[in-house]
């Protein structure tokens, strides 16, 4: 048993505090020094600068400095305007408006934490202004953030095809049914609560076919970028990598010649977002590569797959035994980290049982993003909670309807592979 020491001490560091991209390095170091004299420990430190060398992970400095110029830009402002326009008038005006906003932001900033701070500071002090409780708001709120990253482009999408090494471009054209299922599942919660609780529209009427266009044209530079990002990866105008590049672009020619809100001053803070969240992602996929170079050095996915498929080689009952793990690693585990742990080695776990290594993408994503919203570790709880001032039990008491409607979509995910894969199988 002692080939998987090194797992068990990711999560002991882990849980003592020390950041999941050490944690994952230094169980892999450990093993090579002290338990295995196979592989020098040169060779480890290689494999570690060589982890870097990878084409595919220069999408992730040109999507995160595409959001931080989305957010400079004044697109977030349209999105934030055209939800008002779309859903205001309906029971819950205001919470609606913050699902139909954190859908639209997927595009943006492609970050549940990012969007939860976001939103926390523009939309809570509206809704509590409007008779919403604070930890009511704070919930929806952190809900709702869970559908950022599930709409393309996001990083834990780019994170997840390069362990799983499939295409970005599949995983991004996956992410479009999964999370507007998310979002009617928790439009019709906040329906259901509001009427309860009596919350009333943002806006008396309806809005009119005519303001509808008008704002549509307002937005509409803010709503096509997602949609003529996965359109070029559909036509090969670009790669994955290249669709980044192109994103920073438009956003930025958006924002000065459209808009006019992007100004030289914001320059600064836009490289030192990007470096910032370019770090620290980058390091935990390198990481991350070592400690599968350790995995894959013991055979332990492959002994993990053989243990599993002895339980059921039904993988419809796998999938069910899966999302219970997941669900229970979310719990606990932060989702960034949950996801660079466990996927290396469940994707094999699914791959023999058939099913498509995209389909089990969205599923492990959902589950991890459900993750950042329940307690006791949920980032995304966390993130609303500390801008918002709300106590974690009462965040804790208003967040588990919207966490039974993720649960809902969940299984929607998971057992409708048709809906899931339908727009992969057409690139």
């Amino acid at each position: 048993m002692i080939q998987y020491l090194p797992v068990l001490l990711v999560f002991v560091l882990y849980f003592t505090g020390i950041p999941i991209a050490y944690a994952l390095f230094g169980a892999a170091i450990f093993y090579f020094t002290f338990f295995d004299a196979g592989m020098p420990p040169d060779l480890v430190l290689q494999k570690f600068i060589t982890a870097t060398a990878s084409f595919p992970l220069l999408a992730i400095p040109f999507f995160v400095m595409a959001g931080s110029v989305m957010n400079y830009s004044g697109i977030s402002k349209k999105l934030m305007q055209m939800a008002e326009v779309l859903t205001g008038h309906m029971i819950g005006g205001l919470a609606q408006v913050n699902v139909v906003l954190s859908t639209m932001m997927g595009g943006v900033s492609g970050s549940a934490n990012a969007d939860a701070a976001m939103q926390s500071k523009i939309l809570v002090p509206q809704m509590e202004q409007r008779g919403y409780s604070r930890p009511f708001s704070a919930a929806i709120t952190a809900a709702s953030s869970a559908i950022s990253p599930v709409i393309p482009p996001g990083i834990t999408m780019i994170i997840y095809a390069l362990i799983a090494q499939v295409s970005v471009g599949k995983m991004f054209a996956a992410g479009y049914v999964p999370g507007l299922i998310m979002a009617a599942s928790l439009m019709v919660t906040v329906s259901l609560i509001s009427r309860k609780r009596g919350y009333q529209p943002l806006r008396e009427t309806r809005a009119s076919g005519a303001e509808l266009g008008r704002q549509f044209l307002d937005s509409v530079w803010s709503l096509s970028l997602p949609f003529g990002i996965i359109l070029g990866l559909r036509f090969g105008l670009f790669t994955p990598t290249e669709a980044g590049a192109m994103a920073v672009l438009a956003s930025a020619l958006i924002g000065v010649f459209i808009y006019k809100e992007l100004k030289l001053e914001h320059i600064k803070p836009i490289f030192l977002d990007t470096i910032y969240g370019t770090g620290t992602v980058v390091l935990i996929i390198v990481s991350a590569s070592v400690f599968g170079y350790y995995l894959n050095w013991e055979q332990i996915p492959q002994s993990l797959t053989e243990e599993l498929l002895l339980i059921t080689e039904n993988k419809w009952a796998m999938l069910a035994i899966l999302n219970v793990f997941l669900l229970m690693i979310g719990m606990f585990l932060e989702g960034g980290a949950a996801l660079i742990i466990v996927a290396p080695l469940l994707v094999p776990v699914v791959v023999a049982l058939g099913v498509d290594p995209v389909h089990f993408g969205m599923i492990i994503i959902v589950n991890i993003m459900l993750g950042g919203v329940t307690p006791p570790f949920g980032s995304m709880m966390f993130t609303t909670c500390s801008v918002t001032r709300v106590a974690v039990a009462d965040f804790v008491k208003e967040v588990w309807p919207f966490i039974l409607a993720l649960l809902f979509a969940l299984m929607v995910v998971t057992y409708f592979p048709a809906l899931i894969m339908f727009l992969p199988n057409m690139m």
